[in-house]
């Protein structure tokens, strides 16, 4: 939340008590009450570390991938979180378990998917994607999962946990899966779910999801798509007018609602407080793959429970509270709504890789396919070892400055860097290089000040010698 804003939390508390009011007054049990000497003592402690915290907020922080919620979802939270529903039962969360159920169709429609579309919210990306590994487990049990190298940890993770055999697959020097490799891989018989990417964590890069199709057809694989940071990017997909989005990233967005599975976090790119994942799945059969018998719930309706089709038990009926709210002030419009405010970030990411691609003190790695930039001090260009001690450095120094900048790493293999510059002498088998994030809107009139400090570090860095 900015600061200098006001959101209506007062609304959130105005509503609580009228809502409270319709029951009779009573007694609160003397054990709940707080001493307030007590209370303003705690208080004070939690204040103070809670100051041990990067300013998210702020354009200067453009490290990972953290923002604060909007103001819009913190008072819709707040207002739920007030009652406390679980969206596990109707029997818990009536009103947000609708509410649920209306944003899940949102946003199968933003990726393409049929109206009947299965699916709910989660606590997590993690959880959301563990489901949908855990689906593709049940119906082609003992055989494979193909992940790209460039993939999240979570899906190795969790197909651990699921004793699901994972192959890496290899990555272009764009982060985007290698399909021919994967086509090898596929031959073989032991694959039979892909994951795709439409959003990597470390680059952004997105991977070709309209040419996985072919595959699919191919080989009769399951195609499971990993939008949890980049899925709201599909609102720009179909501008006709000045794209954003790359002709590949573009298709590979409209080519989502083909695939059998899809995951996003609306506590990334969709202005929602930790945790708000979700996972959708094309087929609304795969329902029958979750059922079990409750004797305790799921008796004040004869309407779907969402825990009925969910691993997880308890879940936050505040998280679709929020998000109900949030959507409909920002709704998943390309032009304006929550399509606007991807589209700053990306035009700050072009903005800024521009000026790299011709700053003669940082070098860019990579055209950024969505609001993630990559590049590295020049001061560090003799060996791959000096690229990893120049970012290390600028990194520290950045951090530490009386006007700080926070950026973030991102390590990278030495070939993948000897590529980009092949004069590189090979004397490390890896090197960190800087990493940031431009996800906050304001970060689009702030490109200017972020190239301009980092410039500055830049030549200190030189100066000092890494």
């Amino acid at each position: 939340m900015h600061p200098q804003e006001d959101p209506d939390l007062a609304a959130a508390a105005r509503f609580h008590e009228r809502w409270a009011g319709r029951w009779e007054p009573y007694e609160r049990h003397p054990a709940l009450e707080v001493d307030p000497d007590r209370l303003a003592a705690a208080w004070a402690e939690y204040a103070k570390r809670m100051e041990d915290n990067y300013p998210f907020f702020h354009p200067r922080y453009a490290g990972q991938m953290l923002k604060p919620p909007h103001p819009v979802a913190v008072a819709g939270y707040l207002a739920a979180m007030l009652i406390n529903p679980n969206n596990h039962a109707l029997d818990g969360g009536p009103a947000t378990g609708a509410m649920e159920k209306e944003v899940v169709a949102e946003l199968a429609a933003m990726f393409r998917l049929p109206s009947d579309t299965l699916g709910h919210l989660t606590s997590s990306g993690t959880i959301a994607n563990l489901e949908a590994l855990w689906v593709a487990r049940e119906l082609h049990p003992g055989r494979a999962v193909a992940v790209s190298e460039e993939a999240h940890y979570t899906h190795e993770r969790m197909c651990g946990v699921l004793g699901v055999e994972t192959v890496k697959v290899p990555a272009g020097q764009d982060g985007r899966m290698d399909l021919d490799a994967l086509d090898a891989e596929l031959r073989t018989g032991r694959v039979a779910t892909v994951v795709l990417t439409t959003g990597t964590t470390g680059l952004g890069a997105v991977d070709q999801v309209d040419q996985a199709l072919a595959l699919r057809e191919r080989y009769g694989c399951r195609l499971h798509v990993d939008a949890a940071y980049g899925g709201f990017f599909s609102l720009l997909a179909g501008q006709a007018a000045g794209p954003l989005l790359d002709d590949q990233a573009a298709a590979a967005f409209r080519a989502v609602g083909a695939c059998d599975s899809v995951v996003v976090d609306p506590h990334k790119h969709g202005l929602q407080p930790y945790g708000c994942g979700a996972v959708l799945f094309r087929d609304p059969a795969v329902g029958r793959l979750y059922r079990h018998d409750s004797p305790y719930t799921y008796f004040t309706s004869e309407e779907l429970h969402l825990g009925e089709i969910s691993l997880e038990c308890s879940r936050a009926g505040a998280a679709a509270g929020a998000l109900w709210l949030t959507l409909r002030l920002f709704p998943l419009q390309a032009e304006e709504g929550l399509g606007a405010v991807l589209a700053a970030g990306r035009r700050a990411a072009l903005a800024w890789a521009a000026r790299l691609a011709d700053s003669e003190e940082l070098a860019v790695y990579t055209e950024p396919q969505l609001d993630i930039v990559a590049f590295w001090p020049r001061s560090g260009m003799g060996s791959v070892a000096a690229v990893d001690a120049a970012s290390a450095a600028l990194l520290r120094l950045a951090m530490a400055d009386p006007d700080p900048v926070y950026l973030s790493t991102l390590r990278v293999a030495a070939e993948r860097l000897r590529r980009r510059d092949p004069g590189l002498a090979a004397d490390a088998p890896s090197a960190r290089i800087l990493r940031s994030v431009l996800m906050k809107p304001e970060h689009e009139r702030y490109v200017d000040t972020l190239h301009a400090e980092v410039t500055r570090f830049a030549r200190e860095v030189a100066a000092r010698g890494a």
